[in-house]
């Protein structure tokens, strides 16, 4: 426009030398402008009115959120359930009790159905009264730090706010948790006392799983009482046995199209193909292993140090959370799985429910060969569950190995003994108790829908995104262990991770991944003081978080102290990340660098001991300079003990008695002021 507009403003045009000249121009102009204006505004007022109805396009054609399924209360009246068994899991477990207690139902005249709370609306528990002799269950894992599991979240975060009335509501709930963290079974106790709260009824006690201890037993304990109370409740008797009832159908596929077979995709086919952000638990990212080295100088173990490729997935991350790996069986253990079942592992299958109605549809994804389904989707090396036990004992064709499967299955006490020290504590799997039993030779179907799902492992990122916004880094130390029958053992994940060798391409280097997010976070204010405790492989988010403070004073912020108290078991052996701390603190970002060799002397020494050392440092830091203090590792022995540490310090220079110092170091915790990043 303005190009067309400059003639006008030409100075040759206003000479006075010719006014009629000027007279027959401006006409000529005034056309010229006036049909210029008019084009221009025709072209606007059509213009305009397109761009008027653009907004009704992307209503018509937009992809609506993805939308909670019917009403969960509809779908039970349409198929004739009158028990629901909601669960909330983070590794499976919580769900594989949910299907195991749904299918119990049938043996007292009832129907059940497991059910993901993320897929419906909970609200409408307060219609459960609508259906006869309903009932609500709950199987609820606890994750982290008394956190709900991400699928429980929704529900969550409902019970807190809502004010429904669920008199009408009968319930019970089971809680999966472990004693060795602080929060013990935090989710299933909110969610029964809750629930009472608002005006539901709950018909038997909590049931309280400790991972710690024997998970497994303490869920069938609670569940030989809950079915009685059931029946008494409800007024009805069991039918009889318990029989074995398959929930999935074989279909094996001799003509198929291998571009319809899943490979070990966790959620879209080909997904691994052709790659689409976002990424996350059923859509990971293919990420390239860019360097994997030994961190340990000696010693028998293998400590890692492993370096992920980011770039282009627009996965974002902070120091503090967590990578989670998708890892795949160890193909020898696969191939004698088929060997033993006398299977071709390459045969491709579907598994389908016999449930038309449920919502899930395939154990895992399907249609697969049985080597990929045993390779990417279940847990082989795991001990199995009494359920599975049971179930394989109908094809246990010698009569004392069938006895001895029904007898671990069985809720006798001479039975949980067996189960404890013959599977549990001799860490047999599948393989190895198919080895050890050679007249039980199930078909490989019902073994691949028995077992249960293979499961991310989660590692403690670490680096910080300020430094590697392109890469995300792991600490880990592979599992191998030697078991009471004499078997090596090997850690699926660890020793996964070990061979992925950083090539140009091949998926010998890929290793699908996505990162949640965690609560681990430095504090806002980069003046404040942190106190950091992990030895181990503990000290990974510390490598993130001692990174992130270098970043920031290089920034020119003001850093406060960054103190670290590291252990390891010989300093010339495993002492991790030697030079990058010892330069950190030369650079003056990590002002205290606290360092507990273990067995470098006849008596043992490890990070609580150098605390106490250090108390007067530590009491200054946490009273007068508000520090944050940080602990990441072993929650069953070195948390507790680095906890009790505090109590101890804040006790002698808080001068408080030990209830009160307890409750001071609690407190620190509730304002976030002490965060544990531990593992069992």
């Amino acid at each position: 426009l303005t190009a067309m507009g400059e003639p006008s403003m030409d100075p040759t045009m206003s000479s006075p030398d010719s006014t009629a000249q000027q007279d027959s121009l401006f006409s000529m102009m005034d056309v010229f402008l006036i049909s210029l204006i008019t084009g221009l505004f025709t072209y606007w007022f059509f213009f305009r009115k397109k761009k008027e109805e653009v907004p009704d396009l992307p209503k018509m054609q937009s992809v609506a959120a993805p939308v909670r399924d019917s009403s969960f209360i509809e779908k039970m009246k349409k198929t004739g359930r009158n028990i629901v068994v909601f669960y909330g899991s983070q590794t499976g477990t919580a769900e594989e009790f949910a299907n195991r207690l749904s299918k119990d139902a049938h043996r007292y005249g009832l129907r059940g159905m497991a059910a993901d709370p993320e897929e419906y609306d909970l609200s409408d528990l307060s219609r459960l009264s609508e259906i006869d002799k309903s009932l609500a269950v709950f199987c609820m894992a606890t994750y982290g730090e008394g956190d709900p599991t991400d699928n429980a979240q929704d529900f969550y975060d409902w019970l807190q706010e809502a004010d429904a009335d669920l008199s009408g509501l009968r319930f019970a709930v089971f809680g999966l948790g472990n004693k060795t963290y602080e929060h013990f079974n935090a989710m299933g106790k909110y969610v029964d006392k809750r629930l009472e709260e608002l005006g539901a009824q709950c018909i038997f006690e909590l049931g309280l799983g400790d991972d710690d201890g024997n998970l497994e037993e303490d869920f069938i304990t609670w569940r030989e009482q809950f079915w009685p109370a059931v029946c008494e409740h409800f007024g009805v008797e069991a039918t009889g046995e318990e029989s074995s009832i398959r929930q999935y159908e074989l279909v094996v596929h001799t003509d198929v199209n291998m571009n319809k077979v899943y490979t070990g995709e966790m959620g879209r086919l080909k997904s691994y193909e052709n790659q689409k952000p976002p990424f996350d638990a059923k859509n990971p990212f293919l990420a390239q292993v860019t360097e994997n080295r030994k961190l340990n100088k000696g010693g028998e173990r293998h400590l890692m140090h492993l370096e992920l490729d980011i770039s282009n997935s627009k996965i974002r991350y902070e120091s503090g959370d967590h990578v989670a790996v998708y890892p795949a069986n160890d193909s020898s253990l696969v191939n004698q799985i088929g060997e033993i079942l006398g299977t071709d592992l390459d045969t491709v299958m579907s598994l389908n429910n016999l449930d038309e109605e449920s919502n899930k549809k395939h154990p895992f994804p399907c249609p697969t060969s049985y080597r990929t389904a045993l390779t990417y989707y279940l847990d082989i090396t795991n001990p199995p569950r009494t359920n599975v036990l049971y179930e394989l004992a109908q094809y246990a064709t010698d009569a004392s190995e069938q006895e001895r499967l029904r007898k671990m299955a069985s809720s006798a006490a001479e039975g949980k003994a067996l189960y404890l020290s013959w599977v549990v504590e001799a860490r047999r799997n599948i393989l190895a108790i198919l080895q050890d039993m050679p007249s039980l030779r199930p078909p490989i179907d019902h073994l691949c829908e028995l077992l249960p799902r293979l499961q991310a492992r989660y590692y403690s990122i670490a680096s910080s995104s300020k430094v590697h916004p392109n890469s995300i880094h792991i600490c880990a130390v592979t599992v191998e262990y030697e078991t009471k029958t004499g078997r090596l053992n090997k850690g699926v994940a660890t020793n996964w991770l070990k061979n992925k060798v950083p090539d140009q391409n091949g998926s010998s280097s890929l290793v699908p991944m996505y990162v949640r997010k965690s609560q681990f976070r430095l504090p806002f204010k980069p003046s404040t003081p942190v106190i950091m405790i992990g030895p181990g492989t503990g000290i990974a988010p510390f490598v993130g978080f001692i990174q992130e403070r270098a970043w920031l004073k290089q920034q020119g912020k003001e850093v406060g102290e960054t103190v670290l108290y590291y252990g390891c078991r010989h300093e010339h052996e495993d002492y991790l990340y030697q030079e990058e701390l010892a330069r950190f603190q030369k650079e003056g970002v990590l002002t205290q660098l606290n360092v507990a060799f273990s067995r470098d002397q006849a008596e043992k020494v490890y990070v609580q001991h150098l605390l106490k050392k250090n108390k007067e440092n530590v009491w200054k830091l946490i009273d007068e300079g508000m520090a944050h203090i940080y602990v990441c590792g072993d929650a069953r022995n070195m948390a507790r003990d680095v906890q009790n540490a505090f109590y101890e310090i804040v006790s002698e220079f808080g001068s408080m008695s030990q209830p009160q110092a307890v409750d001071y170091v609690k407190k620190l915790m509730t304002k976030g002021r002490y965060s544990l990043d531990v593992w069992s």
